[in-house]
């Protein structure tokens, strides 16, 4: 039998921890003295605080050590649990990477900030013939799919020179799922309308225009500036939904650094 400063000498346990362990019922004592009060464990007990240690070290809380020391000797039972946690940190793993992604992403942003400016200017887009997918994709990431909906038209659609590459949200709201967009593209030539790609033309539009070169991280300030611009120069949103105009976009290049973004807010005077 081992007194319990031994027993935590040898297990690498403090003395307050054990007793911890007692008194929850994870790890009670061999034996208690009566007179003194003293705890006893034994030589074999060394093997389970060894065991409640490495589940610790797993990242399983105390109440689940519990219930994994009663099925400790049933292979499948202990599998499932370990199984069950290996996925959890997995997932915890992925949740850390992306947090750490968007902390590396504002850092450099941070660093660039003092650089940054957006000019909004109000300017008219004329009227344009260009070929349109009008879809509901999953999600705002997933703009792609129009764009490759566009490129399984049935032969090659001529670019406009210049060609004008833009994405209107049609949603009055932000949506976390089934976005409604209409992408579009202008074209030289005619074509005949399929299922999935329709030619229009596209009617002319006055917005507020925002440049912006770079990631599309920047977005969000852009459209606040846009926005803070038009209240600010005796304009109002007009009933058109907002819209992109990607001029060097992802297709383009590999570097987000590069891409140049037009955000339009359609308006009219107060």
């Amino acid at each position: 039998m081992l007194k319990i400063g031994d027993f935590s000498k040898l297990s690498r346990v403090s003395i307050r921890m054990l007793r911890h362990y007692d008194d929850i019922g994870l790890l009670k004592p061999a034996q208690i003295d009566d007179f003194s009060g003293y705890r006893y464990y034994r030589e074999e007990q060394l093997f389970i605080i060894g065991r409640i240690t490495a589940l610790k070290d797993m990242g399983f809380a105390l109440a689940d050590i519990i219930r994994i020391l009663e099925i400790y000797d049933d292979k499948d039972k202990l599998d499932d649990f370990l199984t069950t946690r290996q996925r959890e940190l997995a997932d915890q793993a992925k949740e850390t990477e992306y947090k750490l992604m968007l902390l590396d992403t504002a850092r450099k942003r941070l660093r660039k900030e003092q650089n940054m400016s957006f000019d909004v200017t109000v300017k008219t887009i004329p009227e344009r013939y260009a070929a349109t997918v009008h879809m509901i994709i999953p999600r705002y990431e997933d703009e792609q799919l129009a764009w490759n909906r566009m490129k399984e038209y049935g032969k090659p659609i001529m670019p406009a020179d210049p060609c004008l590459a833009g994405c209107d949200f049609l949603d009055k709201e932000f949506k976390e799922e089934n976005v409604e967009i209409v992408a579009w593209m202008t074209v030289k030539g005619k074509y005949e309308d399929t299922e999935q790609v329709k030619f229009k033309m596209l009617p002319e539009i006055e917005v507020a225009s925002c440049i912006v070169k770079g990631s599309y991280d920047q977005l969000t300030d852009a459209t606040a500036t846009s926005l803070s611009w038009i209240n600010s120069n005796g304009y109002k949103m007009s009933d058109s939904p907002m819209f992109c105009i990607y001029h060097v976009s992802p297709a383009m290049t590999t570097n987000p650094d590069e891409y140049v973004t037009e955000v339009c807010f359609p308006v009219e005077r107060s």
